[in-house]
This record gives C-alpha cells, structure tokens and sequence, in this order.
C-alpha cells in the first residue's frame, strides 16, 4: 500500500529525474519502473520507510547511469557500417556493359580505337592524342566523332 502511494504521488517527478539523465522518455520510464519493482522488494528490509523516497532518487540516478554506461559501451563495440556497395546486380550488369562496350571497341577500325581510347580511358586532350598517334588535331576529331557514332550504332543495335 505504501508503494502505491509513492508511486501515485512521485512517479512523474522521477520520470522527468530521469529522463533529464537518459534522455529518452521510454528509457526513464523504464528506470522508474525498475526502481518502484526494487523498492517493492526490499520494502521489509528498509530500516526507515520515511526515507523510501531517497532511496527512490537514489534508485533511479543509479540505473541512470548504469543505462548511459551500457549505451557507451554499446556505442564503443557496435560495428561500423559498411560504405553504401552497389549491388551484385548493378556489378554483373556493369560488367556486361563494359564487355559490351569492349567488343565494340575491338570491332572499329584502329585509328578510331586508339582515339577513342586515348581521350576516354586515357583522359587526353585532342592536342595529346594527335601528339601520341602523330595526326593532326582534326584528325583526332574526325576519328573521334566516326568511332562514337560507330559505338553508339553497334550498342544500340545490342539493346
């Protein structure tokens, strides 16, 4: 009976004890629970019932700290997430994007490849790649220009 007029008279004033000490209202609740179903145990032990709110507070501040303990160590131990990964779906159609594209390449005529190449795997710049094939920068253009349009038509025609 006594602890039912404890809790009717302190559970709130001990959830929001608590609750400035876990921040987290479900949490709080909890700990004040916890501390009424101790208090309810050890009610015939207690030397002095008019203390039963201090022993109350000190209950909850304890519990408290034993769920802000058990957060840091959860927080210490959990595993660190993984990078976002595409997935092994997007991986096979990638490769068979990239074979695709390769076959293509390997079907153009070698100016067009080398300049295709050079400028899109190579990162060159016009004036790096006629120096590498030893062709005017028109040339590189020209070359550049007939081999997308030749890659464009044979992946389209695969899709």
């Amino acid at each position: 009976m006594a602890v039912t007029a404890l809790y009717s008279a302190h559970y709130r004033s001990l959830v929001r004890l608590a609750m400035l000490l876990v921040r987290d209202t479900a949490t709080a609740e909890e700990v004040v629970q916890d501390a009424f179903v101790a208090l309810h145990g050890a009610w015939r032990r207690l030397r002095d019932t008019d203390k039963a709110l201090a022993y109350l507070r000190q209950s909850v501040v304890n519990r408290s700290r034993s769920v802000l303990r058990h957060r840091a160590v959860v927080e210490k131990y959990a595993p660190k997430g993984l990078p976002d990964a595409p997935s092994a779906e997007n991986g096979a159609i990638g490769m068979l994007e990239r074979t695709a594209v390769i076959e293509a390449l390997r079907g153009l005529p070698t100016r067009q490849r080398e300049a295709l190449v050079l400028r899109y795997y190579g990162d060159l710049s016009e004036a790096e790649i006629a120096h590498a094939m030893g062709i005017s920068k028109g040339a590189v253009k020209s070359h550049t220009a007939r081999g997308m349009a030749a890659l464009r038509t044979v992946l389209e025609q695969l899709s």
